[in-house]
């Protein structure tokens, strides 16, 4: 079993597109993303494929090197049209079809059909938000009984949301894992969790705050037992956004929001975020301020460390007088990412 170094959770939105295409050719070879269409509402099938390829184009693209699409949350109705769209990307493109034992059968048909016509496999995506359920492993016996041998199977087990009030997520993931991997032989296998915390004013009343990294002590916790699968086990999470974020429909349009945002880093430890301003007199004068906050950590890796962190260094010495490179919500995501993907593949073995 061998697989990707790190397999991020990523929507398929410009800022994420745009980080994943800046990264290092080096740092980007060893990502396999699981990219995430967002929900449709009211899109109709005949209009579907249109949609999808505004969304799958870009991030089809900048995934030479192979990767994930996913629909998670597309409707009843819309699953005929999903597939076929999606199949495009898989057949003629590097991505492979995803599903999960949670899924309708039409669902699960239809990628596992995709994956024998690609040639490129197909992930089983499996949700665990809370205790393992046994149930599962049973959907899961029975989905890769339709598979057959001849498709290779890639297991992404998936924690969701793993923050410090999910203290036992590492033992709920062991459960899951020793309950999966027998089933079957999995060409991979990832654990993903999603850890920065969704960021309220609260939060950054004082102007910044730290959240800790318990999905990356997860990942350790599994990886530190005597189980055979665990030196082979990839490491996944949600970028610098909670997992919720996947789920938001797009708002064509929509104007307004708070009037102020956050720029976002990681250490070994924690996750560092920083208010910023998205309007207002002082708007430049907060937002470098807020910069040259995370370029004074003793953390901090220093502009050579990456494009994220050159932007960050840049915006923090940049002039009072000038707004360009002070950012705005893309920019401060795309930075974020910038940084934090480069620095969980440098911090992995092998990175």
């Amino acid at each position: 079993m061998s697989g990707p170094l790190y397999v991020p959770v990523l929507p398929t939105k410009p800022h994420a597109a745009g980080a994943f295409r800046g990264l290092w050719p080096d740092v980007r070879a060893a990502i396999r993303p699981l990219w995430n269409l967002p929900p449709l509402p009211g899109v109709t099938p005949e209009t579907l494929a249109t949609v999808v390829g505004k969304y799958v184009d870009p991030v089809s693209a900048v995934s030479r090197h192979g990767g994930w699409i996913d629909a998670p949350f597309g409707e009843d109705a819309q699953i005929a049209a999903l597939a076929e769209a999606l199949a495009v990307y898989c057949e003629f493109g590097r991505l492979r079809p995803v599903t999960g034992p949670e899924r309708t059968g039409a669902q699960q048909a239809a990628a596992v059909e995709t994956a024998r016509r690609s040639l490129r496999g197909l992930a089983v995506r499996v949700r665990v938000m809370g205790e393992w359920d046994g149930r599962l492993g049973e959907d899961v016996r029975g989905l890769l009984a339709g598979t057959g041998p001849e498709v290779p199977v890639d297991l992404l087990l998936d924690m969701d949301a793993v923050l410090d009030d999910r203290p036992d997520a590492g033992k709920e993931a062991l459960r899951a894992l020793d309950a999966l991997m027998p089933l079957t032989v999995w060409r991979s296998a990832a654990l993903l969790g999603g850890a920065f915390p969704r960021v309220t004013a609260d939060m950054v009343e004082e102007g910044w705050c730290e959240g800790s990294r318990a999905d990356w002590r997860m990942w350790h916790e599994v990886r530190a037992t005597d189980r055979a699968y665990a030196p082979l086990l990839g490491y996944g999470d949600y970028g610098i956004q909670p997992p919720g974020a996947l789920a938001q429909a797009p708002a064509p349009g929509r104007k307004g929001g708070p009037p102020w945002g956050v720029l976002r880093y990681t250490t070994d430890s924690s996750y560092v975020l920083v208010r910023t301003a998205t309007r207002g007199p002082d708007k430049i004068a907060a937002n470098r301020a807020a910069a040259r906050r995370i370029t004074e950590l003793p953390e901090f890796r220093g502009a050579g460390a990456g494009q994220g962190e050159e932007w960050l260094s840049d915006c923090a010495n940049g002039p009072l007088s000038v707004s360009e490179g002070s950012g705005g919500p893309a920019e401060w995501l795309r930075a974020g990412n910038l940084q934090h993907m480069t620095y969980v593949v440098r911090s992995l073995p092998g990175g």
